[in-house]
């Protein structure tokens, strides 16, 4: 049974790589004054890198991020976590999952294989359904390491619902799509060309036309204009310290409610940049510590004032207290093996 718990509490759940000892998905708790405790996790969500809620129908869409890639279904209510379904994603490690507005599809990044796909979902049981339209990419880029061929890490449905689109790390491209009740997926246009071997990772589409990309390889954060599924570039800046020489690799990205903070985890500097966006080109205010090793995810929590990040190589969870202008403080380290990414919560009215 799902626990009870007070009005200022929150739980969020913390999905893990199999490989590094990771059980399933965990509910991580926090009591409203501090005090956070972790328990079992539920197994039916295996590999859980990346998840999208759906308030249209109460559903949790979770990605099962292996060679044979599947997006699991789930429900999660009064009597705990439900397994709908799981459908194949068509590619090699999926590892993005983005929601159409309106809640009729739901898109997939498979990272590996360098494909999307495009799913429907079940209005009656808000199932994702099974042969979903795909596209292959193809192509590579300048690291030989890493760009190889494509590899897809994002997906994301344009605010007006016009586009889908593909962010590639192995092309260094973002495709954009046509969404409209024909769409195949069969005829995309390259809607950014970022700059060769800086590998893009997440998009994140912001009020008024504005997109920001963080780039893995590069480890920059781009500033975009999006206009009729075209993105034109206006400021590029780097994520780290002037003086860091050591590896990094750009990971995820986020923004606050109101517009005017963007927060990018570096990976290697393992920190969160913190971008202040009051002018036209962001100003880059300081670096949290992370608290672990590879900081793959993180959670903003604006209402509690708290930083949940997901530290992949250290394996754990450290949650960070937010203190407006004040230096921000590392308020819990919860050991989560292989802990790849952070959901929080969602229940909607019965």
């Amino acid at each position: 049974m799902t626990a009870a718990r007070a009005p200022s509490a929150l739980r969020l759940h913390v999905g893990t790589y199999a490989h590094a000892g990771g059980k399933g998905l965990y509910p991580l708790d926090y009591d409203g004054s501090g005090g956070w405790e972790l328990g079992q996790p539920y197994r039916s969500a295996s590999n859980a890198s990346f998840g999208a809620f759906s308030p249209h129908h109460d559903c949790y869409y979770l990605v099962d991020e292996q060679e044979d890639g599947a997006l699991g279904s789930h429900k999660n209510g009064s009597g705990g976590w439900k397994a709908l379904a799981s459908v194949t994603t068509g590619g090699a490690a999926p590892c993005y999952v983005a929601l159409e507005n309106g809640g009729k599809r739901v898109a997939v990044a498979n990272y590996e294989s360098g494909s999307i796909a495009l799913f429907s979902i079940d209005p009656a049981t808000g199932a994702a359904l099974g042969d979903p339209l795909l596209h292959q990419h193809h192509g590579s880029g300048p690291n030989p390491d890493r760009q190889r061929g494509p590899h897809a890490h994002c997906v994301q449905f344009s605010s007006d619902g016009r586009w889908l689109y593909h962010v590639d790390l192995g092309t260094d491209q973002i495709l954009a799509f046509p969404t409209g009740a024909d769409a195949s997926l069969a005829d995309p246009h390259i809607a950014y060309a970022a700059p060769p071997g800086s590998g893009p990772r997440h998009l994140l589409l912001g009020p008024e036309g504005r997109a920001f990309l963080v780039s893995e390889l590069a480890s920059t954060l781009t500033v975009l204009a999006e206009e009729n599924g075209v993105f034109r570039e206006r400021h590029r800046l780097s994520t780290l310290p002037s003086r860091h020489e050591g590896q990094n690799l750009g990971g995820h990205i986020a923004m606050n409610s109101t517009g005017n903070r963007v927060y990018v985890s570096n990976r290697g500097h393992d920190s969160i940049a913190v971008f202040d966006l009051t002018d036209d080109r962001p100003t880059l205010i300081h670096h949290i510590p992370s608290g672990g090793a590879s900081p793959r995810f993180f959670l903003l929590i604006e209402e509690h004032r708290r930083l949940a990040i997901a530290n992949e190589e250290a394996g754990n969870v450290v949650i960070v207290a937010l203190k407006g202008d004040a230096a921000p403080t590392h308020e819990a380290t919860i050991a989560i093996p292989g802990a790849a990414f952070i959901l929080r919560e969602n229940i909607a009215p019965r």
